[in-house]
């Protein structure tokens, strides 16, 4: 059996890559999971190597039940798999990450004293986290007499208040929680403490100009652990050493940092030349991102599954199916985004790569879930903005929408729990998830001919936040796609817009 892995054991395995064993701790991150580890260490590992950023990052375990042992008993090593699709053609790269330092469980008193030893540190720069969606909140219960205090935002503030106290600079704080504004929304928390806590002007004058709090935008799937027995054993033999840590992510990473022009010359990841920009709004990369990735999704998964696909990947290898996405995003989606038309023309280009990806068996009923407010949230905008700005239909959009009543539509069978059941063109079940008043809609409607169907769609304000049936031809075209879609099959709808 191979032994675990440790820098000893790397050695003796052969492994000719970069690692650094020794290095000040210039990150404290809230998170050790598998998606930071994949990303924001892997960026700043590379940094190690190509600009010679000389680092370490300590990581906090933000809740009860953690890595800590895990991550401690291999040296904070990991190996790293980054895999998909690059230019068309397969890529799996391993790198095993050394960059980080070691793992602290703060509800373990002394773990939580070397923390607080670690955020009054002169080395010490930057406080990267992902506490998830949940991770950033005011709790009322949490105080500075707590060991530690219970939430991720109230930590953060005894460890500044302990820095400011101790006299040392400000720290730079890249926050990663999907949500909008994620820096600005802890800068806020914090301050709401230093204000419950009574620590004074000088503390929050400190927080305000000594501190800087990024709100990121972080782009990468990360599918995490290998869950295959078989390809785990092969790859145990293949390294020489037992990984329990091993983490894997797609190729393609981006990270957006918002923040002032110093701050990407501050940052080691220009030098090192990756996927890492400093920018002074996030708010139109999230734009692109929601209207480009998760727009193309929504877009053309409904209508693919009626066709007959599965995942993702197979749609990617069907001319129409592609040809469809590429049409929506090329001619209907970028030319409404308030950004360079080459650089949203590239990313796009990657969205091809992403969803070909062939290590990943995406399923497009996983993407269908609750699609009446993905479509709404990811798609009407650049429809309405398509109308607005041509003064016409966009085709495709236009086709998306009639191919998701299809879907909520097909051969309706039941209403089953919290699913309604539908019948795919070749025969068989599937369930389609979404809100309960959705599906019961949907339900309730399911003997209406084309034109009574699309006019209940439209006009659905809860649906859509306004009667679309007031959008210029809109109505007569979706009857016209939908009965496409009925009598020549989504395939050949799709393929009629192009």
């Amino acid at each position: 059996m191979a032994n675990l892995l440790n820098y000893i054991v790397l050695k003796e395995s052969g492994y000719q890559g970069y690692i650094l064993e020794k290095a000040p701790v210039k990150v404290l991150q809230f998170g050790e999971g598998n998606f930071l580890r994949a990303f924001v260490d892997y960026f700043f590992d590379v940094s190690n190597e190509k600009a010679d950023w000389n680092g370490k990052v300590a990581l906090v375990q933000p809740i009860h039940g953690g890595l800590t042992h895990l991550i401690n008993e291999q040296q904070a090593l990991y190996t790293l798999y980054l895999r998909g699709s690059e230019n068309g053609e397969k890529v799996n790269r391993k790198r095993v990450i050394s960059v980080c330092d070691a793992c602290y469980n703060p509800y373990d008193n002394a773990d939580w004293d070397k923390v607080r030893e670690i955020a009054v540190s002169d080395e010490l720069e930057y406080v990267t986290s992902n506490t998830t969606e949940a991770g950033i909140v005011y709790d009322p219960e949490s105080t500075m007499d707590q060991l530690p205090p219970h939430s991720f935002p109230a930590k953060l503030a005894v460890l500044l208040y302990e820095r400011f106290k101790a006299g040392k600079k400000g720290l730079v704080i890249l926050s990663c929680e999907l949500i909008d504004n994620n820096g600005k929304e802890l800068q806020k928390v914090i301050e709401h403490h230093i204000a419950d806590w009574g620590l004074g002007d000088d503390f929050l004058s400190y927080i305000q100009n000594d501190c800087l709090f990024c709100s990121t935008l972080v782009d990468r799937i990360v599918p995490g652990r290998i869950r295959d027995e078989k390809e785990v054993a092969e790859l145990e033999a293949e390294h020489g050493y037992k990984d329990n840590l091993l983490d894997v992510g797609e190729v393609f990473g981006v990270w957006y940092i918002e923040g002032p022009e110093w701050l990407e010359d501050k940052l080691p990841f220009k030098k090192a030349g990756v996927n890492v920009h400093v920018v002074p709004d996030v708010t139109p990369y999230k734009k692109r991102k929601v209207r480009i990735l998760n727009g193309a999704h929504t877009g053309f998964v409904l209508g693919a599954y009626l066709a007959g696909f599965n995942i993702v990947r197979d749609c990617m290898h069907n001319d129409t199916v592609r040809g469809f996405m590429n049409k929506m995003l090329n001619e209907e989606v970028i030319p409404c985004l308030p950004l360079d038309k080459a650089d949203c023309e590239a990313f796009a280009a990657a969205v091809t790569d992403r969803f070909n990806n062939p290590f990943v068996d995406h399923q497009l009923m996983s993407i269908s879930l609750n699609s009446t407010s993905k479509w709404k949230a990811r798609n009407m905008p650049s429809f309405l903005e398509y109308v607005e700005k041509f003064g016409c239909l966009p085709k495709a959009l236009t086709m998306s929408l009639a191919a998701y009543i299809a879907f909520y539509s097909n051969d309706v069978q039941r209403l089953d729990g919290d699913a309604l059941i539908c019948k795919r063109p070749a025969g068989d079940e599937y369930a389609v998830q979404d809100d309960p008043w959705v599906l019961e809609f949907y339900y309730a409607h399911k003997d209406d001919s084309e034109e009574t169907l699309v006019k209940a769609v439209l006009q659905n304000e809860r649906m859509w936040d306004q009667d679309l049936t007031k959008v210029e031809g809109l109505e007569a075209q979706v009857v016209a796609d939908l009965k496409l879609i009925h009598e020549k099959g989504a395939e050949a709808a799709y393929a009629s817009v192009l």
